[in-house]
């Protein structure tokens, strides 16, 4: 009986390439989770804040039932900003580990121009990029996820203070909707999972 093993044994660089392209999905998809519970919890933020900022309109300030509300209200705003605090500590470490990858693919690029000099490698470890496309692709990625964990965090500065709906659904809507994390980035990473075998061609 003669068995046939089809899957090929990776090793060195390209090993680490594919292990890295792995990382990148996985990283990619915690963050997309965190997006989702950071916005549920910036949602709840903003319904707090305006049910505060209608309250205050709708009761004078020196009644006395103004008193008991805002101070239930401040406490649940305050638990909700500390969880979205947390959300974006996460979404931090995530950007931290994308750095990470980022750095052993710039290293692997190193190491093959210290090898075959600074042309690199002349055949591809895998079906068509050469070494400098993963290091582009993985830089563009950390790039966007960078940019996007600033916006984050700067939506984290505002969004406990303000009272006005129309600012409330901007910082929302860019919360959700991830301007530096265009539809681009998921297809850079499809790319990358297609050209080190991740997803068949």
């Amino acid at each position: 009986i003669e068995v046939s093993l089809k899957r090929s044994v990776v090793t060195g660089s390209a090993r680490k390439m594919k292990d890295n392209a792995a990382d990148w999905h996985n990283l990619m998809m915690r963050w997309n989770k965190l997006n989702e519970d950071g916005f549920n919890v910036a949602e709840k933020i903003v319904n707090i804040r305006l049910s505060q900022s209608d309250q205050q309109l709708l009761v004078g300030e020196s009644s006395s039932s103004s008193s008991a509300a805002p101070a239930g209200g401040a406490a649940e705003l305050e638990d909700e900003c500390c969880k979205l605090q947390d959300v974006v500590n996460k979404m931090v470490a995530v950007v931290t580990k994308m750095e990470c990858l980022m750095t052993s693919q710039r290293g692997i690029q190193d190491l093959e121009e210290f090898q075959f000099g600074p042309e690199g490698r002349k055949v591809p470890q895998f079906h068509t990029w050469n070494t400098k496309q993963f290091e582009r692709t993985c830089g563009s990625l950390c790039d966007a996820f960078r940019s996007e964990l600033r916006l984050k965090q700067t939506i984290l500065e505002e969004v406990g203070h303000t009272v006005t709906s129309d600012l409330s659904v901007v910082l929302l809507s860019c919360w959700l909707h991830q301007p530096f994390n265009p539809p681009q980035t998921r297809r850079a990473l499809e790319a990358l999972l297609l050209e080190t075998g991740h997803r068949p061609l």
